[in-house]
């Protein structure tokens, strides 16, 4: 069996190499053909060789350079230290070792192997160095060699921490500046009817003499739409907040996804009517999701508000809500014959914007927190929420959920924190 190097810039799967990424091997500050090249000369040995457990490539280190090769799954060499942490010519399987690496393609006369453990029960690779000459390696430089070989272990603790908190800072800077755009969003769409609702307030406190009837009933129904907006948005936002404060708490059970879509039409068919649009509810009785039944009573009745305000008001306007079986559990669309969207407006629906939103077709208008909070509440439900539009004909979104009998397959809820320890990178 022969070994085929590859150059380091040619290795196509590098990513999967965690740890020699973390020792920088594809850059020019490369700590592990360093660390290599040292131990060889503390050695004087010709050749070494370092492999971590589950990376696609060995690393080579000789006076020819540093090279890759293709790990063998063959290369079964941890029970070979059978507990120690070095194998040298005292040790009891130092022979089988030997015949072990000469069948894995490795010629050599004489061979050490450090077994790289970051505790008792945990290694991380081993480290091989070998050539042709016949005399022992000394016992004082094998001693430093593996001094040498822990000092690599707390290097990669080390960039690990460092990449650990990295992340976390990066993580903070972008949940920083989000804040900051809601921060701004909510006050420019706040102010706004507030400017309204003192002036009219005004009105009303100062010159209800002179006004009629019909003024005080306009200014009346102008004071209960913009308090009702207002604190709309007032809601959309406590519940982001608390959504991404970790305050909503995932509680999924079995339940007949007519209940909840019947509640939406039951609340908003009021508004439909008064809109001079149809709503229209065809849920089968049948279909069962396993879900948290708050939040997609807040997704449905958020998807179906936003396709009443923007669907046309002449009487040709017409809401969807419907949904059917599908491979991947229960579909949910919401669907209307309304204003439609841009393919750029699509591409930035999900996420906050500081531009004002799009006016509704009664000059409604709102935050955009809606739909951030409708994807923040299906992704916490293993669902899937996507979109399909066209300007002019309308826009239908999809909400895929896990069906009732499939729950006990679910995944727990998902975890987005860091796997940085050096026995989770590995």
């Amino acid at each position: 069996m022969k070994i085929e190097f590859i150059d380091v810039d040619q290795a196509d799967q590098l990513s999967a190499c965690k740890m020699s990424l973390l020792l920088g091997v594809s850059t020019p500050k490369n700590q592990l053909e360093s660390f290599l090249r040292f131990a060889r000369g503390i050695l004087n040995a010709e050749s070494a060789i370092l492999a971590f457990h589950d990376e696609p490539y060995v690393w080579h280190s000789s006076p020819n350079g540093f090279k890759a090769f293709n790990a063998n799954k063959k290369a079964k060499l941890l029970p070979y230290f059978a507990g120690q942490t070095s194998i040298s010519r005292d040790h009891p399987n130092y022979s089988s070792f030997s015949a072990h690496i000469h069948q894995l393609g490795v010629d050599h006369e004489r061979i050490i192997a450090i077994d790289l453990k970051v505790n008792d029960d945990f290694s991380i690779g081993q480290v091989i160095l070998f050539d042709n000459q016949h005399q022992p390696f000394d016992d004082q430089n094998l001693e430093l060699v593996y001094d040498f070989s822990m000092s690599l272990i707390r290097i990669l603790e080390l960039h690990s921490d460092y990449a650990e908190l990295k992340e976390l800072y990066e993580q903070q800077s972008a949940l920083n500046f989000s804040k900051t755009k809601f921060f701004q969003i909510i006050a420019h769409d706040l102010r706004a009817p507030f400017h309204g609702l003192l002036g009219f307030s005004d009105v009303l406190a100062n010159e209800r003499e002179s006004l009629d009837e019909d003024s005080v009933q306009n200014i009346a129904e102008y004071l209960h739409d913009t308090a009702q907006s207002t604190y709309n948005l007032l809601e959309s936002l406590l519940n982001w907040a608390m959504a991404e404060g970790g305050r909503f708490v995932y509680h999924p059970i079995q339940f007949e996804l007519k209940q909840v879509t019947k509640i939406v039409f039951d609340v908003l068919n009021t508004l439909a009517v008064k809109k001079n649009i149809q709503l229209i509810e065809s849920v089968p009785q049948e279909l069962k999701v396993f879900a948290d039944i708050n939040m997609i009573t807040s997704v449905i009745q958020n998807l179906v508000s936003n396709a009443l305000k923007f669907t046309h008001l002449d009487g040709t306007g017409k809401v969807y809500i419907e949904a059917s079986k599908c491979d991947q559990g229960v579909e949910i669309a919401i669907r209307d014959t309304g204003l439609g969207m841009t393919p750029q407006q699509i591409e930035k629906l999900f996420q906050p914007d500081l531009k004002v939103s799009i006016r509704g077709t009664s000059g409604e208008k709102g935050a955009g927190l809606g739909l951030v909070l409708c994807k923040r509440f299906v992704d916490l439900n293993h669902g899937e929420i996507c979109v399909s539009s066209q300007q002019g004909q309308g826009t239908t979104f999809k909400v895929i959920l896990p069906e009732a009998d499939t729950h006990a397959a679910l995944p727990a809820t998902p975890n987005t924190s860091n796997q940085t320890s050096l026995e989770k990178v590995n």
